[in-house]
């Protein structure tokens, strides 16, 4: 008879992947006493310790604890498919599901959407996580989440992308910029001007390919892996910046007026979409979410998202229950 449970071994994944039971505790909002003595309580019924406490560093798995650890991650993923079939036989979308966002725009547009999916989906039990774009693809291939809300940046060819909407680049200055007032941007024309640069994995890829396309390089003046900051040290005259969603006023954190200008010339649009494993159409509340998250953004529901094209769904091959 088993007498541990698939709860203890989902805190177990949280501190294996975290390294901290505080981390842990934040990660899936579970009290640290709790999982502490979940983990206290695998060992013991397993036999063997799975981490190894280091009180300046956190914990560190075993090799026993790292072998249990991806065990653990197949059991509660087999686990999770239970609840995908009873879907299919009640027609019902219900269970967890654990929703990854691109940090960049998480904050605009992952709690609206959230609320009125679990409005219209009370049966299931949604948790988000704000993540960079290299953290989404490992989290996708480590169960880790179901679906992210993220740009087609790098996708892998293990993955499937759903486009939602196309958002073309524009630039951010402030009101006392040489480049304040025009109509458009082209990369020739930011060429001399110093530049805060999003300095996020694959995003800054992205911009800096609009100048390594016409053979020149930007003046990186300023790095920020932080969207908030980066529009306050353009508002403070910094440099300009460039981004693919636009903020709902024009005013920087501090409060200080910018300018958004749309770039001219060959430089690629991002799709904003939802990146999931190839087999995510097995999940009724994936389906569902897609669904949902399209009717979003085609009533204009979601901030600076424009319409989507209604036969997307027939071309990804992911049918709705």
């Amino acid at each position: 008879m088993l007498r541990y449970t698939l709860r203890q071994l989902e805190y177990f994944v949280a501190v294996g992947d975290t390294g901290s039971i505080a981390k842990a505790s934040e990660r899936i909002n579970v009290s640290s006493p709790s999982i502490s003595a979940a983990i206290t309580q695998l060992e013991q019924e397993f036999g063997l310790p799975l981490f190894v406490r280091q009180h300046a560093q956190g914990l560190s798995l075993t090799q026993g604890g790292r072998q249990m650890l991806e065990q653990a991650r197949v059991v509660l993923r087999e686990a999770g498919l239970l609840m995908d079939i009873a879907g299919d036989i009640s027609g019902s979308v219900r269970g967890p599901m654990s929703v990854g966002c691109l940090v960049t725009f998480a904050q605009m547009v992952l709690p609206a959407l959230r609320r009125s999916f679990e409005a219209d989906y009370p049966d299931v039990r949604l948790r988000q996580y704000e993540l960079n774009q290299a953290d989404i693809i490992s989290g996708l291939r480590r169960s880790e989440i179901d679906v992210a809300l993220t740009y087609d940046l790098e996708v892998p060819a293990d993955l499937q992308f759903a486009p939602l909407v196309e958002l073309p680049p524009f630039v951010l200055v402030n009101e006392a910029h040489p480049l304040a007032g025009r109509a458009g941007v082209s990369v020739a024309d930011l060429r001399d001007h110093p530049m805060v640069l999003l300095d996020l994995p694959l995003s800054a890829d992205y911009f800096l390919s609009f100048f390594a396309g016409t053979g020149t390089k930007p003046r990186i003046a300023e790095r920020t892996r932080d969207m908030a900051v980066m529009r306050s040290l353009v508002a403070n005259g910094y440099g300009y910046s460039i981004a693919n969603v636009r903020p709902l006023n024009s005013l920087s954190p501090d409060g200080k007026p910018l300018q958004f200008i749309p770039m001219t010339g060959p430089v690629r649009a991002m799709k904003m979409g939802l990146l999931m494993p190839r087999d995510a159409d097995k999940s009724n509340a994936v389906r569902a979410f897609l669904q949902h998250s399209r009717a979003a953004v085609a009533r204009g529901d979601l901030p600076g998202l424009g319409r989507v094209d209604a036969s997307a769904d027939a071309r990804d091959g992911l049918a709705c229950p």
